[in-house]
C-alpha cells in the first residue's frame, strides 16, 4: 500500500479503518499488478491506466465503487453513477463485506472496462474496451 493510502486510513475512525483496510487487502490480492494510488481524495486501483475500483467515505458509509460496475449484472452494485458506467455498494462495518461477492466482482473488473483512460481525449464517450484488463498478453 502506498503512504498516501495509509495516509487516508489514517483520518478514518476505526470501523471505517477496518472496512477500508479489508477492501484494500483483498483488491490488492486480486489486482497485484494496479497501480495503487489516492486520486481525486481518495484510494483508486488503476489497470492499464483505467481507474477500475475505490472506495470513499461518505455520510452512507464506505462506498467501494466500480468504474465499469454497471455492467457486471450484480444486484448488490445497486447504486448506479449519473454520468458514467459505474456502480457501487455502501458498507457501514466489514462484516457486511461479502469477501466470495468482492471477489467476483474485482474478477469482472478485469473483463468488463470502459476506456475512461481516454474519455478527455474523446471529448466524453466512452467506448468499451475489448481485451480483458490487467493480464500478461
Amino acid at each position: 500500500m502506498t503512504g498516501s493510502i495509509e495516509d487516508y486510513h489514517a483520518g478514518l475512525a476505526d470501523s471505517e479503518r477496518e472496512v477500508c483496510a479489508l477492501l484494500a487487502e483483498t483488491i490488492a490480492e486480486h489486482l497485484p499488478e494496479a497501480e495503487a494510488r489516492v486520486w481525486h481524495g481518495h484510494p483508486v486501483w488503476f489497470l492499464d491506466g483505467n481507474p477500475t475500483v475505490g472506495y470513499s467515505k461518505q455520510k452512507r458509509g464506505i462506498r467501494l465503487m466500480f468504474w465499469s460496475g454497471a455492467g457486471f449484472d450484480e444486484p448488490r452494485l445497486n447504486v448506479p453513477g449519473r454520468k458514467f458506467k459505474d456502480a457501487s455498494i455502501f458498507y457501514k462495518s466489514a462484516d457486511e463485506v461479502d469477501l466470495s461477492e468482492l471477489d467476483r466482482w474485482l474478477e469482472k473488473s478485469r473483463k468488463i472496462a470502459w476506456d475512461y483512460k481516454n474519455i478527455v481525449k474523446r471529448k466524453g464517450v466512452l467506448t468499451r474496451l475489448k481485451t480483458t484488463m490487467g493480464e500478461q498478453q
